[in-house]
């Protein structure tokens, strides 16, 4: 289920009449840049990057009502 080139085009001409047209640019490049740098920690991140976040949530929980 995805956006139609009508609801592309709806969601941009909002988007210009918010923001403003020379805002739109700046958006972009700082979610482009944010999306970047995000990629950029998950390739150096010294722990195991397959670990599932919730399962080591549970595991700390777990430890926590133990104690």
């Amino acid at each position: 289920m995805g956006i139609g080139l009508t609801e592309g085009l709806l969601i941009a001409a909002i988007a210009i009449l918010f923001f403003g047209g020379k805002k739109i640019p700046q958006l972009g490049r700082t979610l482009g840049e944010s999306i970047k740098g995000f990629k950029e920690g998950m390739k150096h991140n010294p722990n195991n990057p397959k670990v599932d976040s919730t399962a080591e949530a549970k595991t700390e929980a777990d430890k926590n009502k133990k104690s």
